[in-house]
């Protein structure tokens, strides 16, 4: 059984990935002894005021661990592909990366798995843990698939379900779904080492109105106010705290990082600011008043309520 578990964890893997959420599920496979013979991660990038070349949080993991690092610009370069070949990978392990062409994740004999953050086939795209929420979903949870030509439509391998609280942000949820998907990912490592993963075709899963996670733009962050406060609420906690919801407060922009809603008959119109510039700031919905706890000022820092009531005075 020992020799069988070694003989498994000699598998070749090439991981890709780039954010923080690929971190965890990377770490897994190195702490559980896994051969990760390389890391595919997006080229630095200039950032912050200096504009300094910045590493993905993936490569600065992989350097710390000694791992090959590829960083392509277009993943159908020949030099690029030809490198890819040249590792040999008999498995390759995507978590939060790039589409890639069929002729990198058609390469290794195993195929090319990815970690998706949502219950598949719901919330296929881009910004699936973000939707979840401003959609007022109860659950999400993480899928691990195999690759093929549609966008998050390949076998389903494993998934795992996680509750939403009521009060719980999508970065909140970004770190428990980053958790559940490490060992998500190595469960299913674990299975077709082994040989024992078997794919859920998604054609044949029934779901008639499948809800989709497209990418996320500075349009859809803005606060309708006419709208209920519950979908305005869910609109914040979806977006906190990126991109982040936002309205404009005395022609200057707000974003809200957190807030609580109040059902109730408003007293105003929809997006008229009650304060007693002191203790609390709300903002008329549809149906109820959004109180705001966290916010930031066009040009000022991220602060508590009270904080900025002290220098702000609401007419």
């Amino acid at each position: 059984m020992q020799s069988e578990l070694t003989d498994q964890k000699n598998i070749r893997i090439i991981f890709m990935g780039t954010p923080d959420f690929a971190v965890a599920s990377l770490d897994i496979l190195v702490q559980n002894g896994y051969n990760v013979v390389g890391v595919i991660t997006a080229p630095d990038k200039p950032a912050g005021r200096g504009l300094q070349l910045q590493q993905s949080a993936v490569k600065q993991y992989a350097v710390s661990k000694g791992i090959r690092v590829l960083q392509p610009e277009k993943l159908k370069n020949p030099e690029f592909l030809e490198e890819l070949r040249a590792l040999k990978a008999d498995l390759q392990v995507v978590v939060a990366f790039r589409m890639l062409p069929e002729v990198v994740w058609d390469m290794p004999p195993l195929g090319t798995i990815n970690v998706h953050a949502s219950l598949l086939p719901n919330y296929r795209g881009a910004a699936p843990i973000n939707w979840a929420i401003i959609n007022g979903e109860k659950q999400s949870g993480v899928t691990t698939f195999k690759l093929q030509h549609e966008i998050d439509t390949g076998d389903i391998l494993f998934s795992q379900s996680v509750d939403i609280r009521d009060d719980e942000t999508a970065g909140e949820l970004h770190d428990d779904l980053m958790a559940t998907g490490a060992g998500l990912l190595l469960k299913t490592v674990q299975a077709l080492a082994s040989g024992n993963a078997k794919g859920t075709p998604q054609a044949h899963i029934k779901a008639e109105d499948i809800k989709h996670a497209p990418k996320i733009f500075k349009e859809d962050c803005q606060i309708k106010w006419e709208q209920p406060v519950e979908q305005i609420y869910n609109l914040v906690r979806g977006l906190s705290p990126y991109p982040t919801a936002w309205t404009t407060l005395n022609g200057k922009g707000l974003k809200i990082f957190k807030a609580t809603r109040e059902h109730a008959t408003p007293s105003v119109a929809p997006g008229q600011v009650i304060s007693d510039n002191k203790t609390y700031l709300k903002i008329a919905a549809a149906d109820g008043y959004l109180s705001l706890l966290e916010i930031q000022l066009e040009g000022k820092k991220r602060m508590d309520i009270e904080a900025f009531l002290r220098g702000n005075k609401i007419n």
